[in-house]
C-alpha cells in the first residue's frame, strides 16, 4: 500500500486539486496528461514550496500550519465545508470561526417558522439579535417588527425593555441563563469584539446586566427547557424551549417554544386571533 493510500490528507488535496479547471483559472491546458491542476501550479497559488506540497500529498510533509491550511483552501477553492473537513483531517479539529453578521436569512428558513403556526419562533444570530420571526412569537413573546432592526436585540428585550420584566415572573433566572449563553455563543461564533458595544451600552444603563456580566457564567443556549411568562392579556403561558442549529449557517440559530399544555396552546391561539 503506498504512502498516498495510506494518507487521507493527501488523497483530499490530490481529488480536490483534479477537479479544478485549469482554464478557468487562466493556466495553460497543452501538455496535460489528467484532469485538473499540477502540483506545482497549486504549490504557487498557496504560496508554499512545490517539494513540500508534493511530499504533503505523499505523507511525508509533516502537519501543515493553520496559515497553511488557509492558504490552500484558497488556492483549491474549497467550499465552507470542504474547508472544515480540510482542516479536519489535517489537525484533527475545525477551523476557527469566521464570523460574519448575518444580513440575510433564507426564505426556507421563514417558511419553517411560519410552518410552527402555533409555536412562537424565531431565528437569532450569535449575538441575539433577532433577524425572522413567525406570528405566534409576535403575539406571544414581541412584536419585532414593530422596532427598528438595529433594536431587535434579546438582551436590550430584556434589560432595556421594563414592559418585559413584567412578563417574566423568572426574571433573575431567565436573565442570568440569557447572559450566560450569550457569552458562550458570542465566544463560540468568534464574535467578541462585535458584541463589545452592546456589553458595553447594557452595563452603563443596567446594574443588573452589569452584575451578572461580571460573573463570566457561560451556559450552553442548544438542548431544552422551560420558559413561564405572563401575558398582559391571555395571563400565564407555559413554554417548552428548544434551540436548534441551522445547518450550514453557523451564524443562525432556531429558537421553537412549544406551548406545554393544550390549554398553554389555547391561550397563543386567542393572541393570534386578535
Amino acid at each position: 500500500m503506498s504512502a498516498v493510500e495510506d494518507n487521507p490528507l493527501g488523497r483530499y488535496l490530490k481529488e480536490r486539486r483534479a477537479r479544478l479547471d485549469p482554464a478557468a483559472l487562466g493556466l495553460p491546458l497543452a501538455r496535460r496528461r489528467t484532469p485538473g491542476l499540477r502540483r506545482e501550479e497549486v504549490a504557487q497559488r498557496a504560496h508554499v514550496s512545490p517539494t513540500w506540497y508534493t511530499w504533503l500529498e505523499q505523507g511525508r510533509g509533516g502537519a501543515p500550519s493553520t496559515e497553511v491550511l488557509e492558504r490552500l483552501a484558497g488556492a483549491l477553492q474549497l467550499s465552507a465545508v470542504e474547508r472544515e473537513h480540510l482542516f479536519l483531517l489535517a489537525q484533527n479539529r475545525p477551523p476557527e470561526v469566521r464570523y460574519q453578521v448575518a444580513t440575510d436569512v433564507p426564505p426556507r428558513l421563514q417558511r419553517v417558522l411560519d410552518a410552527l403556526e402555533h409555536c412562537p419562533s424565531m431565528i437569532r444570530t450569535p449575538t441575539w439579535d433577532v433577524v425572522a420571526w413567525n406570528r405566534a412569537c409576535a403575539a406571544v413573546l414581541n412584536d419585532y417588527a414593530a422596532m427598528p432592526p438595529d433594536r431587535r436585540n434579546i438582551l436590550r428585550h430584556i434589560f432595556a425593555n421594563p414592559a418585559a420584566r413584567g412578563r417574566m415572573p423568572n426574571w433573575a433566572q431567565d436573565a442570568r441563563f440569557v447572559v450566560a449563553a450569550f457569552r458562550a455563543d458570542a465566544a463560540r461564533a468568534g464574535a467578541m469584539a462585535a458584541m463589545q458595544a452592546l456589553v458595553s451600552e447594557l452595563s452603563a444603563a443596567n446594574a443588573e446586566f452589569a452584575a451578572m456580566w461580571a460573573e463570566l457564567d457561560v451556559r450552553g443556549s442548544y438542548g431544552e427547557a422551560a420558559k413561564q411568562i405572563e401575558h398582559p392579556v391571555a395571563g400565564p403561558i407555559s413554554l417548552e424551549y428548544s434551540g436548534f442549529a441551522v445547518e450550514g449557517r453557523p451564524d443562525l440559530t432556531l429558537i421553537v417554544y412549544h406551548p406545554a399544555t393544550p390549554a398553554d396552546e389555547a391561550r397563543v391561539r386567542q393572541l393570534m386571533d386578535q
